[in-house]
Formats: C-alpha cells, sequence, structure tokens
C-alpha cells in the first residue's frame, strides 16, 4: 500500500538549477511570458521535468517504485517530442483534469488536481511561457515500465472521478487580500498537499484545502518517500515561515530531504509579498490536536554523560547541535523544540541521520552546510541516540525503536562505506569500565576544558579544537596509541618527556594557559582517558589516523588567495575577523583563530604546515556527509596551505618560553621564531 502511495505522489528530486532555464530563454519576454515564468517557480515544474544533468523541462526524470518506474515527460515546445503541438485547450486540459492531448490518463504523480485551482489568466501565461520562453529539446519521452495492473491506466478514469480536478480557486470574501493570495498559492500552483496532507484509503489527498468536514486533515503532515512531511498549521510565525522558504532555515529549523530542493528551486524565487501571504495563511490554520513542545530545558548531567545514549550524542551530534540541543544559529540547527524532531512519525529525523543532509543552497545562503551520515552506526545505537534527542531539553515524543530504524534502513539506498583500518571509539563503552567516572571526567576535560579548568585556558580553546571529538576522529590529532609512546623523546623540548608532559605543552601553547600539577585529579583523569582511547596499540606500532595527515610541504602559499578561501570556506565558523562565534551564554561554540583568545606562537597550529595538514584533513567542518563530522575533502593541497599561512600568521599572542625550543636544532622551516 505505502509502495503503491509512492507511485502516485508528487517526488522532488535534485536537478540543475532553475538559472540554467534563463539562460536559454529569449531575453525579451513579454510581460505575460515572465509571468509565467514566475508562475513556473510557484510550481516547481523544473524539479520533476528535468532530469538530473539534462536540458530544462526535458522530462526524463525517473520515479522509481517497485512496480515499475514513471518517467516525467518533455514539456518544453518541441513539436515532435514536446508540447510544442499543444494547444492551450490541450494544454488547459491536462493541467486541470491529468488528460493528455491523445486522450491517455496522467498519473496524478503529477499534481493536477492542485493545478486547477489556477485562474484562467494564470493558465494562459503559464502556457505562453513554455511555448515562448524555454527552449525546444528534441528528445523523445520514455515509456512508464509500471507492472500489471498498475500499468492500466483506464483506471485511472475512474480516480480522476473521484479526485481529480476540482474548479478554480474562489476567494473567501471574509479574509484579506493577503490571505486569500496565500490560499490560492499553498492550495494551487504550490501543491503543498502532495506532500504535506495524509492520503485516503484510494491514496487521493484527505482534503485539498481547510474547508469542509475533513479539512482538518489538510496539510496536517504526512509521510512520503521516506520522509515525514511535517504538519504545516500553525508552524511557527508569520516572519519565521517567510524566512524559512527563503532562506531554508530560520531559529527553530532547518529545511531537509526534499524541501531542501523545493526551496533551492522555488520557493526562494517567491516575491517577499507572496512569501509572507503565504505564511499569513499557514499561520491561520489551526493547530488543534497539535502536541505542544515544552520550554527548553537543561538535560541533567547524570543523562547526558551517565547513559549510553547521552554519551553517543556527546560524541556524535554535539560538536554541531551543543549539549543542550540549541545548535549554532545560522550554521548548525537546534533539536530542542524542532517540530520535525518532535513529530509522531520520526521518519525524517531517522532518515536523515542514517543518511546525512545538506542544506539548501539559496541566493542568501551560498555556503552550504553538510550533515555526516550515521548508516555506519548500528540500529540499536541509531535508536538510542535518536530517542535521547526526542526526550531531552523539553522535547517530549515517543521512543524510536530498532525495528524503526531497521525498516527506514531497509528502503534506502545507502552508499557503501568506505573501509578503514582505524576503529571509531564510543564513549558509551566507557561505561563499562571499572573506574567508567574518572574516564568520563576525562573526556569532558578534553571537550569541555575552558569551563572545566578556567584556571588554566586562556583562550578560547579546548583540546577538542585540534583532537576532534576528545581525540577519537582519524587524522584530527586522534588519542588512538598515543598513550602507549610515551615517555618519548621531544625535538621541541630537546629531552625526553612523559605525557604528562605532552598534555602540559598544550596547556601553555595551543590554549595559551598554565601546566595542570602531574598529581592533581584532572591530570589523573585526563592521563585514564588517554590511555582508554589507546586501545591495543603498543610502542613504536603501526596505528592508522595518526596525526593530522600529509600536506606538500613544498608548496609556496599564496596569502590573497588565503584570504579568499578563509572568507569562503572558514569564516562562518570561526568570524569574519577569526573572532570565533559565541553562543547566547557568552561561551564559545568555535574558537578564535587569531587574536589574543586564539593560540599563541609556541602551538603546533602557528605553523604554517602543519595547520595546512589539519585542515585538509578536518576543515571546514560539517560541510559534506562523511562520517563522523562532514569534514575535509574539500581544499586541494594549495588552497590549505593559503589559508594556512594566512590565518596562522595574523596576529596572535607571543610565547615566552620560545627561545628553549628545539636546543638539539632541528627547528621546522615554517615555525614563527
Amino acid at each position: 500500500m505505502n509502495q503503491l502511495f509512492k507511485v502516485i505522489t508528487f517526488t522532488v528530486a535534485i536537478v540543475c538549477g532553475y538559472s540554467a532555464i534563463a539562460a536559454e530563454s529569449p531575453n525579451n519576454f513579454s510581460d505575460s511570458v515572465k509571468r509565467g515564468q514566475y508562475l513556473a517557480h510557484l510550481g516547481d515544474c523544473v524539479a520533476c521535468h528535468t532530469d538530473k544533468g539534462g536540458k530544462p523541462m526535458a522530462g526524463g526524470l525517473e520515479l522509481k517504485t517497485p512496480f515499475g518506474a514513471l518517467y516525467s515527460t518533455n514539456i518544453t515546445p518541441d513539436q515532435k517530442t514536446g508540447i510544442g503541438e499543444y494547444s492551450f485547450e490541450q494544454f488547459d486540459r491536462v493541467m486541470r483534469k491529468g488528460v493528455a492531448a491523445d486522450g491517455h490518463n496522467l498519473y496524478p504523480a503529477m499534481p493536477y488536481p492542485s493545478y486547477s485551482k489556477m485562474s484562467p489568466d494564470d493558465m494562459r501565461a503559464l502556457y505562453q511561457y513554455l511555448m515562448l520562453g524555454v527552449a525546444p529539446v528534441n528528445k523523445a519521452n520514455i515509456e512508464s515500465q509500471m507492472k500489471w495492473p498498475y500499468n492500466m491506466r483506464w483506471g485511472l478514469s475512474f480516480w480522476n472521478i473521484l479526485f481529480g480536478g476540482s474548479k478554480p480557486f474562489s476567494a473567501d470574501a471574509s479574509q484579506t487580500s493577503q490571505w486569500n493570495r496565500g490560499a490560492y498559492i499553498v492550495q494551487g500552483m504550490g501543491h503543498c498537499g502532495s506532500c504535506h496532507t495524509p492520503r485516503g484509503i484510494l491514496f487521493q489527498e484527505k482534503a485539498m484545502s481547510q474547508e469542509g468536514s475533513s479539512g482538518k486533515y489538510f496539510l496536517s503532515g504526512s509521510t512520503v518517500d521516506s520522509w515525514h512531511a511535517v504538519n504545516l498549521r500553525n508552524l511557527w510565525t508569520v516572519p519565521e515561515i517567510a524566512s524559512f522558504l527563503k532562506t531554508g532555515r530560520n531559529q527553530h529549523a532547518t529545511a531537509y530531504g526534499t524541501m531542501t530542493e523545493v526551496i533551492g528551486l522555488s520557493t526562494q524565487n517567491f516575491t517577499d509579498d507572496d512569501l509572507t501571504a503565504i505564511a499569513v495563511y499557514l499561520k491561520s490554520l489551526s493547530g488543534e490536536g497539535e502536541k505542544q513542545s515544552q520550554p527548553v530545558v537543561a538535560v541533567e548531567k547524570t543523562q547526558l554523560y551517565k547513559t549510553a545514549s547521552g554519551l553517543s550524542y556527546v560524541q556524535f551530534c554535539s560538536t554541531c547541535h551543543m549539549s543542550d540541543g540549541k545548535g549554532v544559529p545560522k550554521v548548525f540547527p537546534p533539536l530542542a523544540g524542532n517540530k520535525s524532531i518532535l513529530s509522531e512519525d520520526p521518519t525524517s529525523v531517522i532518515h536523515v541521520v542514517l543518511s546525512g543532509w545538506k542544506s539548501a543552497e539559496t541566493k542568501t545562503n551560498h555556503r552550504v552546510v553538510g550533515m555526516p551520515e550515521y548508516g555506519s552506526l548500528a540500529d540499536a545505537e541509531l535508536a538510542g541516540i535518536i530517542t535521547f534527542i526526542r526526550s531531552s531539553w523539553g522535547n517530549a515524543a515517543p521512543a524510536v525503536t530498532v525495528d524503526q530504524v531497521k525498516t527506514v534502513r531497509g528502503q534506502l539506498h545507502l552508499a557503501a562505506q568506505a573501509e578503514t583500518k582505524f576503529v571509531t571509539p564510543r564513549f558509551s563503552r566507557m561505561l563499562d569500565k571499572s573506574n567508567a567516572s574518572q574516564l568520563v571526567y576525562g573526556m569532558r576535560l578534553m571537550s569541555e576544558t575552558g569551563v572545566l579548568l578556567p584556571e588554566n585556558v586562556g583562550n578560547s580553546l579546548n583540546c577538542s579544537s585540534c583532537h576532534t571529538n576528545a581525540g577519537t576522529v582519524a587524522n584530527a590529532s586522534p588519542f588512538v596509541g598515543v598513550a602507549a609512546q610515551f615517555p618519548a623523546y621531544a625535538p621541541r623540548a630537546g629531552k625526553i618527556i612523559d605525557l604528562e608532559d605532552r598534555i602540559n605543552g598544550c596547556f601553555k601553547r595551543s590554549m595559551n594557559g598554565k601546566a595542570l600539577a602531574k598529581d592533581s585529579i584532572e591530570m589523573k583523569a585526563m592521563i585514564s582517558y588517554m590511555k582508554w582511547v589507546n586501545g591495543p596499540y603498543k610502542k613504536d606500532e603501526q596505528i592508522p589516523g595518526r596525526g593530522v595527515g600529509k600536506i606538500d610541504k613544498t608548496l609556496i602559499p599564496n596569502l590573497d588567495n588565503g584570504k579568499v578561501v578563509y572568507q569562503a570556506q572558514c569564516a562562518v565558523c570561526h568570524g569574519v575577523n577569526g573572532e570565533g562565534v559565541k553562543r547566547a551564554d557568552g561561551r564559545y561554540a568555535f574558537p578564535m583563530v587569531w587574536g589574543e583568545e586564539s593560540f599563541n606562537l609556541g602551538a603546533g597550529m602557528a605553523r604554517t604546515y602543519t595547520a595546512a595538514a589539519f585542515i585538509k584533513q578536518n576543515m571546514p567542518m560539517g560541510h559534506n556527509t562523511q562520517f563522523p563530522l562532514g569534514q575535509g575533502g574539500v581544499l586541494t593541497d594549495q588552497e590549505a596551505v593559503d589559508v594556512a599561512d594566512y590565518f596562522s600568521h595574523m596576529g596572535r599572542p607571543d610565547f615566552t618560553d620560545k627561545t628553549k625550543d628545539w636546543p638539539n636544532g632541528g627547528k621546522p622551516k615554517d615555525a614563527r621564531y
């Protein structure tokens, strides 16, 4: 039943940008054709009628189903393969009734029940645009490959009698013109109900508007193609809804799944007046029966650090979404109070966690933000993390079961994970040890160093700023195998040092602070934690993922390009002027990378090629869907060297003991002193 539902529902796909249409269109549009172009944006026509990498509106996009496949049709004005021979009357019929020029019935993957609400003038303007404003493409349509009995199109005639096109939209005289404009778009060209309205037993939308006895179902949320389209009724404030549709984000949520493409291809192009009208209409719909989220509250430390699911959240989610679930404004969305997270149907949150996500690229948000794929984690582990999220910080949604995760996983075609010899230590397994509380404290000292040790940290950094996820990420200075290497000769010190000395070196250099007493509770906790993360490795043993990777040290830095790369890729998290990003409580979400609260001249990250290697492997973070932090894989060696030289040579604190370094020689060529 759900599979047939997929066949006849609207599916949005990632396709080439709408700008390609304009590039191939005549320069001098008539007013009507220009209006038709805007209407095509309202109807998101390009999304389904353009194949990936294909010509705009030439069709061929495959909609896969277990019963076969449907292919979108060529709606360019080509006379042989497109709609160039369509009269306006034939076009009007296919748009309102789902009946093609030759008389065959379309599958209602084409949302003609919604398009039937279009005014005659808008229908004609859209027709004129498609005929005069779109370049003709000679591309034959692909026959549908539906299996019996779904290939029997005559059955659609009966469906159309019951649920097909209706009369054009009729304004409600009791409402404002703004409200009516919003209703017209949402119910008609916008066809929001195709995804957000639940379906009946015959797979029809249960309501096409808010009117009548069935109106309560309109836009009340529905699961479509392994995504749960959320309840749009009384969602947020009017400005917040408009902002979301224009930019793909607001302070409450970020677009995901098919909605990302809807915003990128369609709604970001709407006028501000239309966005506000849509928001006014949606806000007017009753949210009766909807569960309200509770006020955001702090999560008890016992829940966060003494449960397996809490520790898993800390390890895999808190770097971006923060330990309080509030996220980072304009970068990473909040989880606390997020209605997508709180939905009764957890399909979407499971889907996102399994397969990753990328934000919409819009005119106002060019910088795409990504979330990693966590499909490599076990179903039970994921169920625990998602349940923790849905029940923390005032969130109150049902627990997610292992079977629910398994079901969604089975519906997806997850890419195979790249093989690696590096095994990520799991924070949750510290609870199995007799000294669990000490290990967890040691991990927290690595992740919350400045908060827990304010007398020893003199800047905005934590140990995890360089040793990502408390030293559990490959090529991000992981602690795996490190403890076994000490005591060891340190060229910079010119002598043999122990692990405590190495930790204190970071306090004095990278955190521009003061050394810890070697016999302190905090130092012992950090040492115990590092020994646990060390794993089975022994001294001088080959350790996969150790260090920060390699970089070509023969490359000559280009400072001008370094500034360009920094502003494009780094500023979103570290500030335009290297000032970092602070949270509402004044704490740093992401540290300063130059200035008085950054690392000093003695830090390894102040060296161009050391910083470049780290950046190449680990930055920008949250840019792609790579496990575990969506990091790296963006910059070339040259770009990494350029941006490393740019920010590492900006003003920063001096290191008073620099004259004592490398007493036996061997100072690297990129040392700052």
